[in-house]
């Protein structure tokens, strides 16, 4: 076990003042998340810590990573798309989600209800690193602007919450952050905006002041 995991599930992420406190998002689900560490551990994944959440690799190559959220708990696969899924237990975190696959948790007892099939989602996303497979992306009817596809590639957290908005946000928030002409001012923009779209807020939503653990 990795000793930086073992932080998290007491300081949280890291990315807010809330970590370490009763309001974490990360201490809602303690049972939960220590139950799907030992499990995906015992799939015989790597357990890392990046972006600040577990984060699971087979030969170096990112597989999921467990997560925290207001409203439930979940594994991520980076590849979802590309498993079976018969089970649907996986669900896109958002309609224009083409990669990340979720499987969401509301308590222990979904987890141990469904982990058999949470296993074998593990094990088929192990298979298709080790044949290669890769997502074949389909262009964006936005086009996303360059410093934000960098944010998304080195903080696949961002990702998955921005995707996990409905489109209307979405398109208000590449909108606003394409329209200056320097890429330092988007960055500005993108930066300022990370905290609202953590917290599933739209660009114009009035600021809900519950920050993500």
């Amino acid at each position: 076990m990795n000793k930086t995991v073992d932080n998290y599930l007491i300081e949280g992420c890291g990315r807010c003042a809330l970590g370490g406190t009763p309001d974490c998002k990360v201490q809602r689900w303690i049972p939960e998340l220590e139950f799907l560490r030992k499990l995906v551990l015992d799939c015989g994944l790597i357990e890392e810590c990046k972006w600040g959440v577990p984060c699971y690799t087979f030969q170096k190559t990112n597989v999921l990573i467990i997560s925290a959220f207001k409203e439930y708990c979940s594994l991520s696969f980076f590849k979802g798309a590309l498993l079976n899924n018969s089970n649907k237990i996986l669900e896109k975190p958002g309609e224009n989600s083409q990669a990340a696959r979720l499987i969401k948790f509301k308590s222990l007892e979904e987890i141990l209800r469904n982990e058999p099939e949470i296993k074998a989602c593990i094990f088929e996303a192990i298979e298709v690193e080790k044949s290669g497979l890769k997502i074949s992306f389909k262009k964006n009817p936005e086009p996303v602007p360059y410093e934000l596809e960098e944010k998304f590639n080195n903080d696949p957290i961002l990702k998955t919450a921005f995707e996990s908005l409905t489109s209307g946000r979405q398109r208000g928030y590449i909108i606003y952050f394409s329209a200056p002409k320097q890429s330092k001012t988007r960055n500005s923009r993108i930066e300022k905006s990370i905290e609202k779209i953590l917290n599933g807020e739209g660009l114009h939503d009035k600021y809900s002041g519950q920050k993500r653990g």
